[in-house]
């Protein structure tokens, strides 16, 4: 799943330098689940979940796979099971992105008015930094599978050597 939510980091930037900023904010989106999803999976997913997660694609397993938790139950369960400050920043970008990026990948509200309006620049730098505060995200967590601990702590150095990267903590609205 980090390896997925990766690669949606990358398409998002790729769109972005193609000005199609609907489809990159949808990617997000998309790239925010797959995070989750993956820590959902370390931490609170039954062995059966991941099992419909790993089994061959076919239809049957497809079928079975489609009741797997939704992000709202997930958060719900890593809350009850992942330590504090694995969730504390999933639950803030929740809070302040979630129905708006909804509203991109939906053809909502957003998607209409900005894209016949146009993108502000603060918002397409304010959408990058939160790509790449989910990569950084993805990156300690990655960090922590290793079991290296240095690792996990160079990674957070790098919040701090490329904070300029990162989005601060008040938000624009998307």
């Amino acid at each position: 799943m980090c390896s997925v939510s990766l690669e949606h980091a990358e398409s998002l930037k790729i769109l972005i330098a193609n000005r199609n900023f609907t489809s990159a904010l949808g990617l997000l989106r998309l790239q925010f689940e797959s995070f989750v999803r993956g820590v959902w999976v370390m931490y609170a997913a039954s062995d059966n979940a991941v099992s419909k997660l790993t089994a061959e694609l076919n239809e049957e397993n497809q079928r079975k796979a489609n009741n797997l938790p939704m992000l709202s139950e997930m958060i719900s369960q890593l809350e009850k099971k992942a330590p504090k400050n694995a969730v504390d920043p999933i639950i803030e970008f929740k809070e302040y992105s979630w129905k708006p990026l909804s509203s991109y990948v939906h053809g909502g509200l957003h998607a209409i008015e900005r894209r016949s309006k146009g993108y502000p620049i603060p918002l397409l730098k304010q959408v990058l930094k939160n790509s790449n505060g989910v990569n950084g995200l993805t990156a300690v967590f990655g960090s922590m599978l290793t079991g290296q601990v240095q690792l996990t702590q160079d990674v957070y150095k790098s919040f701090k050597v490329y904070s300029d990267c990162f989005q601060i903590k008040a938000p624009i609205a998307l």
